[in-house]
């Protein structure tokens, strides 16, 4: 059971959801399955830097690229390795509204608090249709959803969708997975107070808190950062106490990180809507850090030597490692 009720589920994600949630890799072994011992070395990792939340199982785990089985064993290896010592989330991607929630029913058991869900990706395009997609799964599951608002489901939810949504009682956030900070800012004008609106793009991270923003919902910035992810937390903490001056010099010296993360990932992610062969650059910046990763599962090829070479060294040029 969640450590909430289904009519206290937004005022505990609105006082407990806050900062950093980090999407985790998936490391594998050279014979592409999974890698436990590495996934609960990365985890004890993640601890240790102070993450608020790890959300699970989506584009950034592999799981569209995954047996069905790995997903199930991926969650109960790292609900097994935190220990109930961070917040869990985790994603669900699938078109089926029962296999949503046979996954919901699984981690609940594992102790997660709730789940980003996307909304499907196949047939269901209505809006009256994704609605009550939605309503069946919220239905069936006492936990934490986030709406993933992406291109990558072929529809964008839109705002007169999203203020019906939004009135399910376990419904308590959306990721803007759509990139744009306009919609972000209009999504938090336009819906309920009580309601969490995650620009998942650090690079705004200081504007957010300034505009209402609490969290990066299921990103990387926190893992990629390395060394210099204490001036993270910095900015933070001056910006919630007011400094902002102080807190924006802070921002200011990560801005060459983020440039790096912008051409390597983000700009491409934007061109194509698609993370499969983009994750070979996380993986790889995150093995650089100190993390198992692993190769890429086939047919997703890894980074070939002259990009790898060239992205370790600019990584280590920035004095992350």
């Amino acid at each position: 059971m969640p450590e909430f009720t289904r009519s206290e589920a937004k005022p505990w994600a609105k006082a407990r959801v806050r900062d950093f949630y980090a999407a985790p890799i998936t490391p594998l072994t050279k014979d592409f399955e999974l890698d436990e011992a590495g996934i609960r070395e990365n985890i004890e990792a993640y601890i240790d830097w102070g993450v608020n939340g790890l959300v699970v199982g989506g584009f950034a785990n592999e799981t569209w690229n995954m047996r069905p089985e790995w997903w199930y064993r991926l969650h109960e290896i790292t609900a097994d390795a935190v220990k109930g010592r961070t917040d869990l989330w985790t994603i669900i991607l699938d078109p089926c509204a029962e296999v949503c929630v046979d996954k919901l029913r699984h981690v609940e058991k594992l102790g997660f608090s709730g789940a980003e869900l996307m909304n499907p990706m196949t047939q269901l395009r209505g809006d009256d249709e994704i609605y009550n997609f939605f309503k069946y799964v919220t239905d069936r599951s006492d936990l934490g959803i986030c709406l993933y608002r992406t291109p990558v489901s072929g529809k964008v939810m839109g705002l007169e969708l999203l203020k019906r949504l939004v009135d399910i009682e376990t419904v308590v956030c959306t990721k803007q997975g759509n990139l744009n900070r306009a919609e972000s800012l209009l999504l938090r004008r336009e819906l309920r107070d009580d309601f969490i609106v995650s620009d998942p793009t650090e690079h705004f991270y200081l504007d957010e808190l300034r505009e209402g923003g609490q969290v990066l919902f299921a990103e990387f910035s926190y893992l990629i950062y390395g060394r210099k992810r204490s001036v993270l937390r910095s900015y933070v903490d001056k910006a919630r106490a007011g400094n902002w001056e102080a807190a924006y010099a802070d921002w200011k010296t990560l801005r060459p990180i983020w440039h790096l993360y912008e051409d390597e990932f983000m700009n491409p992610l934007i061109r194509t809507a698609s993370y499969a062969s983009l994750m070979s650059v996380i993986k790889i910046w995150c093995e650089t850090l100190g993390l198992k990763a692993g190769p890429m599962k086939p047919p997703v090829e890894h980074l070939p030597p002259a990009d790898r070479e060239r992205l370790v060294g600019r990584i280590k040029a920035l004095g992350l490692v």
